[in-house]
Parts: C-alpha cells; sequence; structure tokens
C-alpha cells in the first residue's frame, strides 16, 4: 500500500499564495539545504498527483526545465484529478499537450537516450470522479509514496478526505495578511502530530506531521 504525502509551502499566516494566487514570495528565502530538503521528498516518490489547474501549469513548463528538480519531476509517473475542464481520457489529454507544442523544437523534449522527457505528463492518468475513491485506488497500489501538488482548492480538498499520511509543509518567514488559505472550511479539526522540524539558513522552517 503506498502511503500519501503533502508537501506545500505555506506563509506564517497559514496561506499557500497570496489573494491573486501568486506565489513568488515562497523563492525568495529558499537556500540549497531546503530545496535539497523539498527534492528528496519529490525524488521519492512514485507518482506525482495534483489538480487539474497546477498540471496544466507544471506541464508547460517542466519539459523544458533544466534545474535540479526537472528530473524528478519529468521521469515520475503523474495523475490528474479534474471535475471539468479538458477530455477525461489519458488519450484526448496527452493530444492536447502534444498539439500545444507543435512549434516547439523536439530536442528540448528529448534526453540522450532519446526518450521524450514529456512522456510522463502526457501519459498522466486522469480521475474525474470521486477525489476519495481515487486516492483510495492509488493507495492500494504497492510501489513508492503518493505526493501530492496543488493549489488551495486541491489540497483542501485532499485533507477532508483525511487519507493523508503525512504532511510536510515547508514554512516561509513572511506574513502575507491575506490569501488562499488549506485548513480553511474543515469539517472537523485535523489534529496532527510533529514528527520532526528543520530549521533551514535562509529562514525556512521544514515541519512534518502524521495525523494523530
Amino acid at each position: 500500500m503506498r502511503k500519501l504525502i503533502m508537501k506545500m509551502s505555506i506563509s506564517i499566516d497559514g496561506f499557500v499564495a497570496d489573494i491573486n494566487g501568486e506565489t513568488g514570495w515562497m523563492f525568495k528565502s529558499g537556500d540549497d539545504y531546503s530545496r535539497a530538503w523539498v527534492l528528496n521528498i519529490c525524488a521519492s516518490a512514485g507518482i506525482h498527483i495534483m489538480g487539474r489547474k497546477t498540471f496544466e501549469v507544471m506541464a508547460s513548463y517542466w519539459p523544458t526545465a533544466t534545474n535540479p528538480f526537472a528530473g524528478a519531476m519529468n521521469e515520475i509517473p503523474k495523475a490528474v484529478f479534474t471535475r471539468r475542464g479538458f477530455n477525461p481520457t489519458v488519450k484526448g489529454f496527452a493530444n492536447k499537450l502534444k498539439a500545444e507544442r507543435l512549434n516547439e523544437q523536439e530536442a528540448d523534449f528529448v534526453n540522450s537516450e532519446g526518450n521524450s522527457l514529456s512522456s510522463s505528463w502526457m501519459d498522466a492518468r486522469v480521475f474525474d470522479g470521486d477525489l476519495l475513491r481515487g486516492i483510495k485506488e492509488l493507495k492500494a497500489e504497492s510501489g513508492s509514496p503518493i505526493v501530492a501538488h496543488g493549489g488551495a482548492e486541491f489540497m483542501r480538498s485532499l485533507i477532508e478526505t483525511g487519507l493523508i499520511d503525512e504532511y510536510h509543509l515547508i514554512t516561509h518567514p513572511i506574513a502575507l495578511g491575506t490569501g488562499m488559505p488549506i485548513f480553511d472550511g474543515l469539517s472537523k479539526p485535523c489534529e496532527l502530530k510533529l514528527m520532526d522540524a528543520q530549521v533551514f539558513p535562509g529562514g525556512v522552517i521544514a515541519h512534518t506531521y502524521r495525523p494523530e
């Protein structure tokens, strides 16, 4: 059975994005040590999951990225959860991604072995039904952990399922005052036990929690 891990950057006043959905603030306090900590989580995944909006943003960025996270983000399988917005079949969405890239140079998407770096995005599993059922299906499989990425809406829904095994919250030294939270509107309290805390030179604090 797979473990479900939520990885999320958050401000000290509890927001994962500002009121306009911008997240640029989270990159200002990162350092080599905190980035390595996050990369370790990403690279440990057997599958990356996310909501539709995050998926479309990431799928347009990572295939041509060259930073240290690119390998983990491009090579590891993906799953996208959606309720609307595009053809709910993997083949249909793959064709959409291919169409968007017709004007790109093919070399940008091919590694030294001749494999398409964007294949894990185009071949992503698409879940367009009940989130709870979809997460249970993924968790029932064998393999390395499920690592969840996403915006506030997807993360709130994921928390509500009660199926998250570990919360990795990367707290940045900034107060936004207002923005998009992920722990608001819960149907019941989310009781967590702190398992680990690490302070990094740039001021970021990484907290690892597990449900009580």
